[in-house]
């Protein structure tokens, strides 16, 4: 069978399974993507804000980077201060490469802009279709969905992809485990909209000790405050008149990703097989290097090197990701101190900055072989 013509069904239209489906389109497949929502996330409701610069790389053959780099905010400079003293300044804008090392985008916009470049390709998510089972015949499993109307499908695809989430389904019914723990803590977030443009090209954390207060670019209007303090609101220092409390919400975080990341010609991709700490922005890029990476092997017929080529990259994400959370969740004094003072000597070693900064421009991981000169 050409590879073209292999039948491909992906569950999950998130960021992860979008990507996954525009880039077996622009391969040649024909894959059909089904998702339980109604749609993209709400543009207001947006977990994920950061595309790192191996995302954009990843991106760029299908055209979505242009779009996303015309509605982004570049996070240009990245601050740490602690009771008024900024113990570190970052210029991500330093990184090698064609894309600096960080833009915020609402989750919502940049899975927009991905059904619209798919749309190129005649694959149009099927939304409200659910999930029921998957069989366990490994060499084409049999899947049964619910659509919108109530009616059920049952159809045998030669790969399915599992991009539906934490509480994936497609996981649970092949049976792999999603081993791991979850923080003490929760962390806080919430979106202000302000009556005049507010500088957006920055981010920063201020040091509260115990606990921190980060602020993150949206928009020009928009401002996104995320912390481990359940009364954050009240501490923090708004640079402009609000004209809007825009969404709140509250999480615990989570470590946790699966031993295998296939089973058969069923594949798991972004948050289905791993999640994490939002420190460091890697969770919604992480799941569209998954995409991309997935889509490339099965167009070489390389699948099943999947799990081999993916896990080291997923183990370094949630290594960094857990060391970074560690940082700022830090409630021993004498550790807060040492901290403190560390902080400022390490950020002015350029080694250990621009590892930072390599890691959080996605460069920490394979690049894609695919794309001539990535990083």
């Amino acid at each position: 069978m050409a590879p073209g013509h292999r039948s491909i069904l992906i569950a999950g239209a998130g960021a992860t399974g979008l990507a996954a489906a525009l880039e077996l389109a622009r391969r040649g497949f024909h894959p059909r993507i089904v998702d339980s929502d109604a749609g993209p996330v709400p543009l207001i409701e947006s977990r994920a804000l950061g595309v790192n610069a191996r995302t954009l790389t990843l991106l760029a053959p299908s055209r979505v980077t242009d779009a996303i780099l015309q509605e982004a905010q570049q996070i240009a400079r990245f601050r740490v201060v602690s009771k008024g003293r900024r113990l570190a300044d970052l210029d991500t804008t330093t990184i090698a490469g064609p894309y600096s090392a960080l833009h915020a985008l609402a989750q919502g916009h940049t899975e927009r802009l991905l059904v619209g470049k798919l749309s190129d390709y005649e694959v149009v998510p099927e939304w409200e279709t659910s999930i029921v089972s998957v069989s366990d015949d490994r060499s084409k499993p049999r899947v049964t969905l619910r659509k919108a109307d109530g009616s059920v499908e049952s159809a045998s695809f030669d790969i399915v992809i599992g991009a539906d989430g934490a509480h994936s389904t497609v996981r649970k019914a092949i049976g792999i485990g999603f081993p791991g723990e979850a923080l003490e803590s929760s962390f806080y977030l919430a979106d202000f909209r302000y009556s005049q443009p507010v500088d957006s090209h920055f981010a920063e954390i201020s040091l509260v000790d115990p606990g921190m207060i980060g602020r993150l670019p949206l928009e020009r209007y928009v401002l996104r405050y995320i912390s481990t303090l359940p009364d954050f609101e009240t501490r923090i220092q708004h640079p402009a008149p609000i004209a809007e409390r825009v969404w709140a919400s509250n999480f615990r975080v989570h470590f946790r990703h699966v031993d295998t990341m296939s089973r058969g010609n069923v594949f798991l991709a972004g948050d289905a097989a791993h999640i994490h700490s939002p420190a460091g922005a890697r969770g919604m890029n992480l799941g569209i290097e998954d995409a991309c990476w997935l889509a490339w092997l099965i167009s070489e017929g390389r699948e099943a090197e999947y799990t081999a080529l993916r896990m080291p990259a997923v183990q370094t994400v949630l290594k960094q990701t857990r060391q970074l959370t560690s940082l700022i969740t830090m409630r021993n004094p004498l550790a807060i101190a040492i901290r403190n003072l560390a902080v400022p000597v390490l950020f002015r070693l350029p080694a250990f900055s621009q590892r930072l900064l390599h890691g959080v421009s996605g460069y920490d991981t394979p690049p894609p072989p695919w794309i001539d000169g990535a990083l």
